[in-house]
């Protein structure tokens, strides 16, 4: 049974009565409509951002820790209702049921996390060079927050965002991807409900992404946002900052990567092998972080390949409400672009395994349900990758991994920042000389240790570099920057003007002075 879907404006569901809906399809079963989208037009984004602006100083005007509180409970009613949100995950974008929960379960860590913000939403005092002077320094909200993002993680994700820009005193006006609008919707009400948030703090709004662009440009224009945070495609991006700097503005940019995993000769090879199976096919590597490419020593490369092929062939693929490796892909236009990867495969390339849809007469041994009426694509391991192959040089948003040579770590490294991204990386080994010369020479903002390029935590800075992003990190106490306005402020009880610079007292010290022998 589908439900209807739109967007909630100042706690107001609104349906623009356009038709048809955009439905919603279950990718494991493309007959199951999840939902029926009411695709807003752009002025109720701009109204959207109207009322969220409207709403702002009064929710700014609410103390801190009582935000705080209300972020806690928000927490707790995604906690007791985790199971239900974690299988409308599973149906609307086919993520297997353990890593839906575990997304689900990030949402509970970031609130729980930024209860206590509520309390430490610190400026300092700071020292005057002048007497009967104090100075101070303030976190003041941004304002109204626009929050663009992607469907892959459809509520972490959008928890990195939405949960500290609330608890900083700013209202949001969030788009979701059209093919989890679902899910961002129950999202929505959890937040709601869960926070007794007031109409017009949290908006939510469902459009396409050219009618997202021009209601964005339209309010950003009219001064009704003043942040926008967007996670998606490098391209996308930079439309985004482009129309952001037009105003002066800074959005706060997550895009996607080309993962490098480099194994070396002292790595123990069945972790490494375990790390970049679920690095590579971990949400069928539908993840920005998920692995581009492996780069492994020429001394240990056959061995490792043999390893990693067997592995990924006895992985299990299928139905994602059973215990799975990855189900589906998230959307039929995924599986159009992940198909233009497959054409990227070229002679000098080594294939293993079968390539693309999954059906009767293209099957998976050991296939957990039916795969047909669903989105299933083959895992895809492709050996002899180089620099200039566009499989090597480009995103692969899907279940395709790349696998190269190196004959040194200066070599692994220069190999490994040579697409441009810079979100997530990996390195195998257990030399702590190479760890630490890993880190200083790769571009990546996050860099796993014998672990895998996917993974995050609520308290520690997510983000990339290069063409992954601009430099700003979500989580963690470092998310506040992105959300919060730094004020500064001196005040003088001298009862005269004192000039900063000119007017300040100094010590004289006596240059002359020699001790006697």
């Amino acid at each position: 049974m589908s439900r209807l879907v739109t967007s909630v404006v100042d706690g107001k569901p609104l349906d623009s009565g356009t038709s048809p809906r955009l439905p919603s399809l279950n990718p494991a079963n493309l007959d199951d409509v999840v939902a029926e989208i009411d695709l807003a037009p752009a002025r109720v984004f701009v109204s959207a951002a109207v009322v969220a602006s409207n709403a702002q100083q009064a929710w700014a005007d609410v103390p801190a820790p009582v935000r705080g509180r209300a972020i806690a409970h928000i927490g707790r009613v995604v906690e007791q209702n985790a199971e239900a949100l974690a299988r409308l995950v599973v149906r609307e974008i086919g993520k297997p049921y353990t890593e839906a929960l575990g997304e689900v379960r990030e949402i509970v860590d970031t609130c729980d996390f930024f209860l206590g913000e509520g309390r430490r939403l610190y400026g300092q005092t700071v020292p005057s060079e002048m007497p009967d002077k104090q100075l101070f320094t303030f976190r003041n909200p941004v304002g109204t927050v626009a929050v663009i993002t992607a469907g892959n993680f459809p509520v972490a994700v959008p928890s990195w965002y939405i949960v500290p820009a609330l608890l900083a005193g700013n209202t949001v006006v969030w788009k979701p991807a059209e093919y989890s609008a679902a899910i961002s919707q129950a999202f929505h009400e959890l937040f709601v409900r869960g926070g007794g948030l007031p109409d017009g703090v949290f908006n939510i709004v469902h459009a396409d992404g050219a009618t997202t662009y021009a209601g964005l440009e339209q309010a950003l224009e009219q001064g009704y946002v003043d942040k926008v945070g967007f996670t998606g495609s490098p391209e996308v991006g930079r439309e985004i900052g482009a129309l952001t700097g037009r105003h002066l503005q800074t959005a706060c940019l997550e895009l996607g990567g080309k993962n490098p995993l480099v194994v070396m000769p002292s790595a123990d090879l069945d972790l490494a092998v375990e790390g970049a199976l679920f690095s590579g096919f971990g949400t069928a590597g539908q993840r920005c972080t998920s692995l581009g490419t492996a780069i492994v020593h020429e001394s240990i490369h056959d061995e490792f390949l043999r390893r990693f092929t067997a592995a990924v062939d006895a992985a299990v693929v299928g139905d994602p409400s059973g215990d799975v490796l990855m189900g589906p892909l998230l959307d039929a236009k995924f599986a159009e672009r992940y198909e233009k990867y497959l054409g990227w495969i070229q002679p000098q390339h080594t294939v293993h395994g079968p390539t693309g849809r999954i059906t009767a007469a293209n099957p998976r041994p050991g296939f957990a349900g039916d795969p047909s009426n669903g989105l299933y694509y083959h895992p895809v391991i492709v050996d002899g990758v180089r620099p200039g192959d566009e499989l090597f040089d480009n995103e692969t948003f899907g279940p395709i991994v790349g696998v190269t040579t190196c004959t040194s770590l200066d070599d692994a490294i220069e190999l490994a920042n040579a697409p441009g991204y810079g979100l997530s990386c990996s390195i195998y080994t257990n030399d702590p000389a190479e760890v630490f010369a890993y880190r200083r020479g790769i571009g990546a903002g996050m860099v796993s240790v014998n672990n895998s390029t996917s993974g995050a935590e609520a308290h520690l800075p997510f983000g990339g570099n290069g063409k992954s992003g601009n430099g700003s990190r979500q989580s963690g106490i470092w998310v506040l920057d992105q959300f919060t306005r730094w004020q500064s402020m001196n005040w003088d009880y001298s009862g005269k003007l004192q000039k900063a610079q000119m007017d300040v007292a100094e010590l004289v010290p006596d240059t002359e002075f020699r001790l006697d022998g």
